[in-house]
């Protein structure tokens, strides 16, 4: 199942994902916004059980944390952090019930290494970093199977990527390929991500083999991160 809010992309996404799976497999694809209770409901209406969970809230936006007010930190605290924590809380006790479960929560790379212009994003992350870090632990879940860990993208060759330059290239008054470019040699593989390693990634930790893993954050990001832990 695949959930989004916008049905036209949606749909054309689970049309690749029929198109490309085993012959008999379902694919369903439920247009809503997961952040809202209606969303959640409309989603476990549907099927109550899920043995993998993925959450993935598109970022706020970026800015100068000075320009906002209690709305936009509620909005990405929402997105970005409860919701996360509602889907875990929903799924999880079902998952160790039946002795298997893995939740993948897409974060970002600036959980370990802030970004100025992405406050809101650092602070919501971080919160729900900080959350996975205490249940991912508990025996009642580990000890049964169900791991929960973050995946923390760094420069992904995404929109979310060019609408972040775009803002710092307006801040700084650069053009955007000027700064896409030096982005780009900050990186020591050179080059930004792209969709199918990071989809590989996120794949090994919904898997059988990543069993012993939980709690953890997996930074992917060609070697951005400078720090040794």
């Amino acid at each position: 199942m695949i959930v989004a809010r916008t049905a036209e992309a949606l749909e054309a996404a689970a049309a690749k994902l029929r198109a490309d799976a085993p012959a008999g497999t379902q694919v369903q694809a439920i247009a809503t916004d997961i952040t809202t209770a209606d969303g959640r409901a409309k989603v476990f209406g549907f099927r109550k059980d899920y043995d993998i969970v993925v959450t993935n809230a598109g970022g706020p936006p970026p800015g100068d944390f000075r320009d906002w007010d209690r709305e936009a930190w509620l909005k990405a605290v929402d997105g970005n952090m409860l919701t996360p924590i509602e889907l875990i809380k929903a799924t999880v006790d079902g998952m160790a019930a039946r002795g298997f479960g893995r939740i993948v929560n897409i974060t970002s790379s600036a959980v370990k290494s802030p970004i100025d212009i992405l406050g809101l994003s650092n602070g919501a992350r971080s919160g729900l970093t900080g959350f996975v870090a205490g249940v991912a632990r508990s025996s009642k879940l580990a000890g049964a199977n169900v791991t929960i860990n973050n995946l923390l993208p760094g420069a992904f060759d995404t929109d979310r990527l060019k609408a972040t330059m775009e803002g710092g290239a307006k801040k700084a008054g650069k053009p955007v390929e000027e700064v896409r470019n030096a982005r780009m040699k900050t990186i020591p593989s050179q080059r930004f991500g792209n969709a199918d390693e990071f989809g590989a990634t996120c794949a090994f930790l919904c898997s059988v083999h990543a069993g012993y893993i939980t709690g953890q954050n997996v930074l992917i990001d060609g070697g951005a991160y400078p720090g040794t832990y």
